[in-house]
């Protein structure tokens, strides 16, 4: 019987195998297998209690029936042959025939099997002739299909895998995965294969690479599952991998898309919206990217088709897959000049994209005219270049330069298309940038010019103001500040917000901050000042009624909160009332800070509760703090913690205002702030009794003269002669107005200040009015008379009764 390449043993047994590798078996002279190992088991899958006892031809692999005597063939035979494995398939083996007796002294045999070093798997003969066997399917299967063993080495493999790999079938055989695709995909495919092996269950996932012999990288759907032999024992997996490079790239694609909808244009900041665009496509699309825009838009100015020649572009934003962007000539924020004759040029002007290859002629002439930046191309070896303009309502706003340098792919015509879509989404981004930069542009003008443009200088407190807009998409705020000079070297120091964002907020703060000067005028109290302002802000409600504001998709009712406190550098006391506001933070000289014990006053607008005043006294020097929520109420810390800060930053040493307002902003704001701010810092001054003068008067018509001798006699200690005949007459006209028409008590008042205060205080709350006296009228020309000399006159109210001032001006 021929059982194979047969070479006679002789008498002895030669070098033995190593029974650490082999697989054992003991058969006796009819053929039956009387001894088994474990390594037989190892190797060809049957347990002890399946073979012994059993016909040793049927782990042969071909048919036995014919052979004649099996034990008979076995005698000194040494080959290679092929065995049956349990699940059915067939394997080479290098099998040895060992003659021996055993114990009774019969013939039997040790067979030893060695497996082939490069096994092969050999299906059963199909039953069905004159068909496609088993082997002629997987051998020709167009799918890339493997079968690998427990080690991880291939078996076999299809005509589909053959090809994907440009491997033949022996060159594929006995290889691992590492052998034959990148090493990241090598792991994933391993780690899926030995869990196949461990667990049993199918494993399903995909890798990318590009394999060795291939130019671009590819994408695959892997299946891989287990081949059972009859036991349901896992002996080998089968691997199936499905070329997916199409779909990926669409797919990707459209993931791209998706986040260039949602990442481009979440700030209404034309650069920010640039930059975006490059952040997101760069690596997915591009190696190196550079967006120029013309430089109108980043002042918000409407902007005009562009005429043939040499274009100048602003540098919006760049980025590349390389830390630090090296492939640039120029930063952010600088002019690019392109020549006339280049790519971007053309781009410009026709408003259509170009796809180029670094050796054709378009790019060859830019090489030319520049120098400089075919320099960079070289040095970088740019092979592919997309130029795309950015489009929007009809006009090219600029031009998006894309470059690929270390993906070694050059941009195809479906990359062009995405590039297209991605600068017309960002394209729309930008000319809203555009639009609301121009509107925010002509909010802070309007809110500018509505805010005092200086603060004068005041004796009774020196200031410093601050007043940031916001930098979000629902634009400048309503957020306002002032300094009022009162009568008696008093100052009304002041700071509202009105709810809302954009224009209407911003006139509406004009208007407010001018009700508060008009009211200021008439000397009213703080906490009638805001009832006034109030009923101010009711009537403009009902007449405007509730705004949509469109960019922020929500319907807005006119209210305003505000601040009013009024400083007197005679007595050194504050009196304030708040309408919704945050309290004032007082600071003494030692630098403790407190925040004024307020109370809280409903917003203007919404009514029902009354507003209180509170009365304290402060010492010279002292620091008074206004603001808005916007200061202590952001993002990174609510209202508590904010007010924390503003109170830690305030007890810091002594500075200047200045310095102060900046590190306030500086360690409670973010980076952008979401709100308007407004900052009014003041150091209290005290007026010492040397610049003060005051008497009681008598109600007689005879105190008017002496009330004129003793105003004398201290303008001439003050050195202010000059004045003192206009300062007599106005004192006189005065006291005699209080004495005829007023009420005890009756006092007077000077004060020296950057002018000369005559002040004269009664017990009758009347106030006197202004008239034009007839001819032969007796009276009725005081008042007229203090109009003429004095610089400024008026009538404050006060508890108890009024005062009638005038101020004289000082020669310097």
């Amino acid at each position: 019987m021929a059982m194979g390449n047969a070479t006679p043993l002789g008498d002895g047994f030669g070098q033995l195998p190593d029974p650490a590798t082999s697989a054992t078996a003991v058969v006796d002279a009819r053929g039956t297998v009387t001894g088994w190992s474990a390594g037989a088991q190892r190797l060809l899958g049957y347990p002890y209690e399946d073979v012994v006892g059993r016909p040793a031809a049927r782990l042969l692999g071909r048919d036995a029936d014919a052979r004649g005597d099996f034990s008979a063939a076995l005698d000194g035979w040494s080959g290679t042959t092929l065995l049956r494995h349990q699940d059915g398939h067939r394997m080479e083996a290098e099998l040895r025939a060992y003659a021996s007796l055993d114990r009774k002294g019969n013939a039997q045999w040790l067979l030893v099997a060695t497996p082939s070093q490069q096994p092969r798997l050999y299906p059963e003969p199909s039953p069905y002739k004159g068909e496609a066997t088993a082997e002629e399917a997987f051998a020709q299967c167009h799918l890339p299909l493997m079968i690998y063993d427990a080690d991880l080495r291939a078996l076999r493999g299809s005509a589909g895998a053959a090809l994907e790999l440009g491997l033949t079938e022996e060159e594929m055989r006995g290889r691992r995965v590492t052998d034959m695709l990148p090493p990241h995909v090598c792991n994933t495919v391993e780690e899926g294969m030995r869990r196949v092996f461990e667990t049993g269950e199918p494993e399903r996932f995909h890798v990318h690479g590009r394999p060795q012999h291939a130019a671009q990288e590819r994408s695959w759907a892997v299946t891989a599952s287990p081949l059972r032999n009859q036991a349901g024992q896992v002996r080998h997996v089968q691997l199936i991998a499905l070329d997916v490079t199409d779909q990926h790239r669409a797919r990707e694609r459209l993931l791209l898309l998706n986040d260039v909808s949602t990442q481009v244009g979440s700030t209404l900041d034309v650069e920010r919206t640039a930059q975006e665009m490059a952040d997101v496509a760069v690596g997915r699309l591009a190696d190196f990217i550079t967006v120029d825009l013309l430089d109108s838009l980043f002042r918000g100015v409407e902007p005009r088709p562009s005429a043939e020649g040499s274009v100048a572009l602003r540098r919006a934003a760049q980025q590349s897959v390389l830390p630090g962007v090296p492939e640039s000539l120029i930063q952010p924020g600088d002019v690019d000049h392109y020549p006339e004759s280049s790519p971007p040029a053309r781009c410009l002007v026709t408003g259509r994209s170009s796809l180029h290859r670094t050796l054709d002629e378009g790019i060859r002439s830019w090489q030319v005219a520049d120098p400089q930046r075919a320099a960079k191309v070289r040095d970088w070896g740019m092979h592919s270049i997309m130029v795309i303009p950015l489009c929007a309502r009809g006009i090219t706003l600029g031009v998006a330069v894309l470059t690929r340098h270390q993906r070694q792919e050059p941009f195809d015509e479906d990359d062009l298309l995405l590039a297209e879509e991605i600068a017309a989404r960002a394209a729309v981004a930008v000319d809203n940038a555009r639009r609301f930069t121009r509107e925010r542009t002509t909010a802070l003008a309007l809110q500018q010019s509505l805010l005092p443009q200086r603060l004068g200088a005041q004796a009774a407190v020196e200031v410093a103001s601050r007043y940031l807009p916001a930098r979000s998409r629902a634009g400048l705020g309503g957020d306002w500040f002032d300094v009022i000079p009162l009568s008696g070297a008093r100052v009304a120091l002041v700071v509202g917000d009105v709810v809302g964002h954009g224009l209407r907020a911003s006139a509406t703060m004009g208007r407010l901050r001018t009700a508060v000067r008009t009211l200021a005028d008439v000397d009213l109290p703080p906490e009638e000042l805001l009832v006034h302002l109030d009923d101010l802000v009711t009537h403009l409600r009902a007449e405007e009624g509730t705004v949509t504001e469109p960019e922020l998709e929500v319907v807005t009712d006119l209210i305003a909160t505000c601040l009013y406190l009024v400083y007197d550098p005679v007595s050194r006391h504050c009196t304030a009332a708040g309408a919704g506001h945050p309290p004032p933070a007082v600071v003494t000289p030692d630098c403790t800070a407190e925040f004024v014990d307020l109370p809280v006053g409903p917003p203007l607008g919404v009514g029902g509760l009354p507003f209180e005043a509170v009365e304290w006294e402060v010492l010279p020097g002292s620091l008074l703090a206004l603001y808005t929520d916007g200061l202590v109420e952001v993002p990174d810390h609510d209202l508590g913690r904010g007010m924390a800060l503003l109170r830690q930053s305030l007890e810091r040493p002594a500075r200047s205002l200045e310095a102060t307002c900046d590190d306030l902003l500086q360690t409670l704001l973010p980076k952008r702030s979401s709100d308007d701010v407004a900052l009014l810092v003041a150091r209290t001054r005290a007026l010492d009794a040397g610049q003060v003068a005051t008497w009681d008067l008598p109600p007689d018509p005879s105190a008017v003269a002496g009330a004129r001798e003793k105003v004398s006699r201290r303008l001439t200690g003050w050195g202010l002669d000059e004045v003192a005949f206009t300062a007599e007459l106005v004192v006189s006209e005065l006291v005699t107005n209080a004495i005829r028409y007023g009420g005890p008590p009756i006092q007077l008042r000077l004060i020296r200040d950057t002018v000369l205060i005559c002040e004269v205080s009664d017990g009758s709350s009347t106030a006197p009015h202004m008239r034009r006296a007839r001819t032969f009228d007796e009276g009725g020309r005081g008042l007229l008379l203090v109009a003429q000399f004095a610089e400024r006159w008026g009538t404050r109210h006060r508890a108890g009764g009024k005062s009638i001032w005038a101020e004289i001006g000082m020669q310097n």
